[in-house]
C-alpha cells in the first residue's frame, strides 16, 4: 500500500543521514587519532570490542554492489535493524547521533569500515524493500493521480455554471417594475383588512359571553360552562395582540377559577348526597379541564373533611343535649374533648346516630365506586374504543387511575371513620354501663366492624383494640361484682329444690336466647363466625349490608326485642310428686317378689329377730325414683345459669376477650363445685376420711391455692393477688347438717350436690360453642378444663354421700360390739352374732329415712345408688376392721364370720335392691385368708395391698399357730414393713 510504502521511506532516511554525518564529523577525529595508535590490536581489545555493536556473521568485506540477491539473507538483516528505527518516534529521532554515541572514544578504522559496512548492508536492504514495494504500487499511484485531474476538470465546470447562475439572477433583479409590486402590497393590505373585521366581530362575541357562562353555572351545566369558557380562552389567544383583549383573557381566566371552585363545592356534596346524574355532570366537567386525576384527590379530602364535621357535629349536638345548653361554647373544643363530656343516659343513643352518619358516608364512597366501574365498562365497550389515539390512551390512564386511587382510598376513608369511632369510645368508662347497655354498645361496634370488613376487607384493629380495652376493663369489673354476688347467693342458699319443668334446659332461659335456633335473625342477633354449630340455625346468613341498604335504612337501625318472658317453673300438675305418695296409691304389687312381700325370716332359725318396717312401700319406693325427670337445682344455680348466659353473649359480642370470658367462666363453675365441696361433703371428723378421687381432690387443691382466699388473709396479702381471688364461703346457718331426722341433710345434699351435676352437663351441653369462640392456640386450655374439672363433678357424689352414710350407720356401736365377740370357740355355730342384727337394723333405718327424704325432694335412682353403695361399702369396711381385731381365731370362729357375713348378705338383699352388693369380695377374701397355706398366704398378703397394715397384721397374728408358722412371723411382718413403705 501506498501508506506502507511510505513508512519504509521514513524509516530509511536516518540511514542516509548517518552515513553523512559519520564520514564528515569523525573522519578528520579519526585520522588523528589513528597516527597515535600503538597497533590496530591494542586499539581493538576485547574491553572496546564489547561497546561495539556485535556483526552479523553474514556481512562480508566486499564491494557492496557485488552483494548477493539473497531474500533469507535479507530478511537476517532487516531482523538485526535496531527496533528504535521502527518506533512511533522514528522521525524525531537524530539517527546519526544516536549511532556515533554508541562508538567508543577510541575507534579502530578497521572495525569502523565493518560497521560502515554493515549500516550500509542494512540501507541497501531497506532500500530495495522500498523500491519494491513502490513497484508494486505503481499501478494503484496512476489510477488515483488520474482521478485527481478528473475532480479538478469538474470543479472547473461547476465554476463557470455559478458565474452564468449569478449574471442571470443579476438580470431578472432588475427586470421588475415598481408597478408589479405596488399591486401585491394592495392585495396584501385587503387581505389583512379582512382577518381585522372577522377579528372584530369575534371580539364583540367574547364581550357578550360572560352572560351565557353565569346562565350555565346556575342550571349547574358545569361541562357546558368549561366548554363554552375553553372556547372563549383559546378565541382570545388568537388574538392577543390586540389590547382590549388581554382584560378579558384576565376575565376569562377568573371565571374558569370561580367555575372550579363551584365544581370543588359541588364535589363536596357528594360526600354527604351521592346524585349519579350529578356526578356525572361533575366528571364531565373535570374531563373537559383535564382534571380528571385533581378530581379524585380532592374528592377524598372532602371524604376526609366529611367525616370529621360529622362525626364533630352529631358529638357536638349531644354534649349541648346533656348539657342543655347551646351558646356555642363547646364548639371550640377539640373532638375528643366532646367524647369525654357524653353522658351514661346519651351514651348508646350518640353512638347509634355516629354510626349512621359514618355509614351514609361509606355508603356514598361505596356509590362513586360503583357509578366508575359501571362508566369504565360503557367506555371500554367495543363500540366506544378508538384506534389507539392519544386521547384514547389518556382516557385509559386516567380510567386505571381513579379505580387505584379509590380502591386505595377504602382503607383510608375507613381508618378516619375507625379513629373517630375509637376516639368517642375511650372518651368515657364504660365499666359503670349496665349490663344489657354494655352489649347493645357491643352490638352496635361489631356490626361496624363488619361494615368495615365488607367495606375494605379490613380486621378494623383500631376497632378491635379500642373495644378490647373497654371489654377489659368492664369485664373485669363485671365479673368481680358476680363473683361476690355468687358468694352472696350461696351463703344464704337454703338449697331446697327449685321447680322448674321436666323439659328444662338453659336455653330456656332468658339469658339464652340467642342460642336458640332461629329463621328470622334481627338485625342484631350475632352469628359465630365459624359454621357448624348445633345451637344455631343454619338459615342464619351474613348479610350485605351495601346491598340491603342501598336505597333505604341502615345497618345500626336497632330492632329491639322486647320479648324478656320465660316459662321455666312447674305448674302445680307439672310439679314433683312424692314418689313415695305414688307408692302408696299404686296398689298393683304383681311385680314385687313374694320374699319382699312379707317380714325377714331368717333362713337357718325360722325365727324373725328383726321386723323390718314398711316393705312394700320400700320395694314400690326403689321402682319409683327414676320416674321424675325434671333436674334437680337450686336458685343459686339458677342465678349461676344467668350468669353463663349473660358471659355467653359477652362471648357473641365480645369477641376480642372471648378467652378471658370463658376463664371466668371455669371460675364461676370452681367457686360453684369448691363451695359445695366445702359445705356438704364431710363434717368434723368425716372430712379428713373423705374418700376423694385423685381427679377431684387435685381440682379442689388447685381451686384452694388459685381462687379462694380467707377473710384473715386479706390484709396480708398484696392487691394485685386479690384481684382474681374470692373470699372462703361459708354455709348459710339456715342449713341444718345434724338433724337425724333429716338423715342428716340429705335432702340439702341432693339439691346441692345434683345442682353441680346439672351445671356441668349445661357446660358440656355450651363446650362445642365455646371452642368456636376463643382462638385455635387457647383450646387446649378449655379442654383441660372439661376433661379435669367439669368431668370430676359427678365424682362429687362420692364425698357427700359418704358423709350421710357415716353419720346415718352407728359404725363405732358395732365395732364395740364385735370387739366383744369371742372367734377362739370349739364348735361350730348355727346362730349369727347380734351385731348383724344391729347393723340390719340400723340399714333398714336408713332405707326408710331416705325414703322420708324422697317425699320432698327426688332421689334418682343414681343418688340412691350411690347412698346405698357409700353404705355398704363403709359397713363391709366395718367387717374387715372387726375381724381383724380378733386376737385369737380358731377355725370355728372364722367360720362364725362367714355365718355372720352370709347372714347380713341375705338380709341386705331384701333391704336394698343394689347389685351386686358393692366390695363383697374384700370381706370374703379376708375371711378366706385364714385357711390358706403358708407359701399361698405370704403371696396373698403381697398382692392385697387393698387393705390397711392393721388389718394385715391381725390377719397374721389369728393366723400363726393355726396353719402358719411361729417361724414365718417375722417374713410375714417384713412383707408389711414393706407395703407401708410402698404407701407412703
Amino acid at each position: 500500500d501506498a501508506h506502507f510504502v511510505r513508512a519504509y521511506a521514513l524509516e530509511a532516511r536516518p540511514w542516509s543521514r548517518l552515513i553523512e554525518m559519520a564520514f564528515k564529523g569523525k573522519l578528520g577525529s579519526l585520522l588523528r587519532k589513528q597516527s597515535s595508535a600503538k597497533s590496530s590490536d591494542e586499539l581493538v581489545s576485547p574491553d572496546r570490542e564489547a561497546h561495539y555493536p556485535p556483526l552479523d556473521a553474514g556481512y562480508v568485506h566486499h564491494d557492496d554492489r557485488n552483494l548477493p540477491n539473497d531474500p533469507l539473507l535479507d530478511a537476517e538483516v532487516m531482523e538485526s535493524i535496531e527496533k528504535v528505527y521502527f518506533s512511533a518516534g522514528a522521525g524525531q529521532t537524530d539517527c546519526s547521533e544516536y549511532e556515533l554515541k554508541k562508538l567508543p572514544e577510541k575507534v579502530d578504522l578497521q572495525l569502523l569500515e565493518l560497521y560502515k559496512h554493515k549500516l550500509t548492508r542494512q540501507l541497501q536492504v531497506v532500500s530495495k524493500k522500498v523500491s519494491y514495494l513502490v513497484l508494486e504500487n505503481h499501478s494503484a499511484y496512476v489510477q488515483e493521480l488520474q482521478r485527481v485531474i478528473e475532480l479538478q476538470k469538474t470543479l472547473q465546470s461547476t465554476h463557470s455554471i455559478s458565474k452564468d447562475a449569478r449574471s442571470c439572477l443579476t438580470e431578472a433583479k432588475y427586470g421588475f417594475t415598481e408597478s408589479s409590486l405596488a399591486l401585491l402590497a394592495n392585495y396584501r393590505k385587503k387581505i389583512k383588512l379582512q382577518n381585522l373585521m372577522r377579528s372584530l366581530r369575534t371580539i364583540k362575541t367574547l364581550q357578550k359571553t360572560d352572560i351565557r357562562l353565569f346562565e350555565l353555572l346556575e342550571e349547574e351545566d358545569y361541562s357546558g360552562a368549561i366548554q363554552l369558557c375553553l372556547e372563549c380562552q383559546k378565541a382570545a389567544a388568537t388574538y392577543r395582540h390586540f389590547k382590549c383583549i388581554s382584560e378579558l383573557s384576565s376575565k376569562l381566566q377568573d371565571t374558569l377559577e370561580q367555575i372550579e371552585e363551584q365544581l370543588d363545592q359541588a364535589l363536596a356534596k357528594i360526600c354527604i348526597h351521592f346524585d349519579s346524574c350529578n356526578y356525572g355532570k361533575l366528571q364531565a366537567a373535570y374531563r373537559l379541564v383535564g382534571k380528571t386525576q385533581t378530581s379524585m384527590d380532592q374528592l377524598h379530602m372532602h371524604f376526609a373533611t366529611a367525616i370529621h364535621n360529622t362525626a364533630f357535629n352529631i358529638v357536638l349536638g349531644y354534649v349541648e343535649l346533656c348539657a342543655g345548653v347551646g351558646d356555642g361554647s363547646f364548639q371550640r373544643m377539640q373532638y375528643s374533648e366532646l367524647c369525654s363530656r357524653i353522658s351514661m343516659e346519651c351514651f348508646t343513643p350518640c353512638l347509634v346516630d355516629l354510626c349512621k352518619a359514618l355509614w351514609q358516608v361509606m355508603l356514598n364512597y361505596h356509590k362513586t365506586i360503583d357509578w366508575h366501574q359501571s362508566h369504565d365498562l360503557a367506555e371500554q365497550s367495543p363500540d366506544s374504543q378508538d384506534n389507539g389515539s392519544t386521547e384514547e390512551l389518556e382516557a385509559v390512564f386516567n380510567r386505571n387511575y381513579v379505580k387505584k386511587k379509590l380502591e386505595h382510598g377504602r382503607a383510608r376513608i375507613w381508618q378516619d371513620m375507625q379513629q373517630k369511632v375509637k376516639s368517642y369510645l375511650l372518651g368515657i368508662d364504660l365499666s359503670t354501663f349496665k349490663f344489657d347497655d354494655f352489649i347493645n354498645i357491643h352490638d352496635v361496634v361489631n356490626r361496624l366492624i363488619q361494615v368495615g370488613q365488607q367495606f375494605c376487607d379490613s380486621a378494623s384493629e383500631c376497632l378491635q383494640d379500642s373495644i378490647r380495652k373497654q371489654s377489659l376493663n368492664y369485664f373485669r369489673n363485671y365479673h368481680r361484682s358476680r363473683m361476690d354476688e355468687l358468694r352472696m347467693f350461696l351463703e344464704t342458699e337454703p338449697w331446697t329444690l327449685c321447680p322448674v319443668k321436666q323439659n328444662f334446659t338453659i336455653l330456656n332461659l332468658q339469658e339464652f336466647k340467642f342460642l336458640r335456633p332461629s329463621t328470622s335473625p334481627g338485625p342484631f342477633s350475632e352469628v359465630p363466625e365459624e359454621s357448624g354449630s348445633p345451637l344455631l340455625s343454619p338459615t342464619q346468613e351474613v348479610v350485605d349490608y351495601f346491598t340491603a341498604f342501598i336505597t333505604d335504612g341502615t345497618p345500626f337501625d336497632i330492632g329491639h326485642d322486647d320479648e324478656n318472658t320465660e316459662d321455666i317453673l312447674a305448674a302445680s300438675t307439672d310439679g314433683y310428686s312424692s314418689p313415695l305418695s305414688e307408692a302408696e296409691n299404686d296398689t298393683d304389687d304383681s311385680d314385687v317378689p313374694d320374699e319382699l312381700k312379707q317380714d325377714f325370716i331368717d333362713e337357718h332359725t325360722g325365727e324373725t329377730p328383726v321386723k323390718l318396717t314398711s316393705e312394700k312401700p320400700k320395694a314400690k319406693l326403689t321402682r319409683q325414683y327414676t320416674k321424675s325427670g325434671a333436674p334437680i337445682l337450686a336458685n343459686t344455680t339458677l342465678h349461676v345459669l344467668r350468669f353463663l348466659g349473660k358471659y355467653m353473649q359477652m362471648i357473641s359480642v365480645l369477641k376480642p376477650i372471648a378467652f378471658d370470658v370463658v376463664i371466668c367462666m371455669s371460675q364461676i363453675f370452681d367457686y360453684y363445685l369448691y363451695s359445695v365441696n366445702e359445705f356438704f361433703a364431710g363434717d368434723g371428723d368425716c372430712k379428713t376420711t373423705m374418700p376423694y378421687s385423685h381427679k377431684l381432690y387435685t381440682t379442689l387443691k388447685r381451686i384452694n391455692d388459685n381462687l379462694i382466699i380467707l377473710q384473715q388473709d386479706v390484709d396480708t396479702t398484696p392487691a394485685n393477688l386479690q384481684k382474681d381471688r374470692v373470699l372462703y364461703p361459708h354455709r348459710s346457718p339456715v342449713v341444718n347438717l345434724l338433724n337425724p331426722d333429716k338423715l342428716f341433710g340429705l335432702a340439702e345434699r341432693v339439691a346441692a350436690t345434683e345442682s353441680v351435676i346439672f351445671l356441668a352437663k349445661q357446660f358440656q351441653f355450651l363446650q362445642s360453642h365455646l371452642e368456636m369462640m376463643i382462638p385455635q392456640n387457647k383450646r387446649p386450655f378449655l379442654q383441660q378444663f372439661y376433661t379435669q374439672t367439669v368431668s370430676s363433678a359427678t365424682e362429687l357424689r362420692r364425698p357427700v354421700y359418704n358423709t350421710v352414710s357415716q353419720l346415718a350407720l352407728d359404725y363405732d356401736t358395732v365395732l364395740q360390739d364385735m370387739y366383744t365377740v369371742k372367734w377362739d370357740i370349739k364348735d361350730i355355730m348355727s346362730q349369727h352374732n347380734s351385731y348383724i342384727d344391729t347393723m340390719l337394723k340400723d340399714l333398714d333405718g336408713f332405707g326408710t329415712s331416705i325414703a322420708e327424704v324422697a317425699k320432698s325432694i327426688p332421689i334418682q335412682r343414681s343418688v340412691y345408688n350411690n347412698l346405698w353403695v357409700q353404705a355398704v361399702v363403709t359397713v363391709n369396711r366395718t367387717f374387715v376392721e372387726g375381724f381383724s381385731a380378733a386376737k385369737k381365731c380358731s377355725n370355728e370362729g372364722r367360720a362364725l364370720m362367714q355365718l355372720d357375713y352370709q347372714q347380713f348378705l341375705i338380709n341386705l338383699e331384701k333391704i336394698t335392691e343394689i347389685r351386686p352388693i358393692p366390695e363383697r369380695e374384700f370381706v370374703e377374701n379376708y375371711i378366706k385368708a385364714f385357711y390358706l397355706p403358708e407359701m399361698e398366704f405370704e403371696r396373698w398378703i403381697a398382692e392385697h395391698t387393698e387393705y390397711s397394715t392393721r388389718q394385715l397384721s391381725g390377719l397374721i397374728n389369728c393366723c400363726i399357730g393355726q396353719n402358719l408358722n411361729k417361724r414365718s412371723k417375722p417374713k410375714l411382718l417384713a412383707i408389711l414393713e414393706e407395703i407401708d413403705k410402698n404407701r407412703r
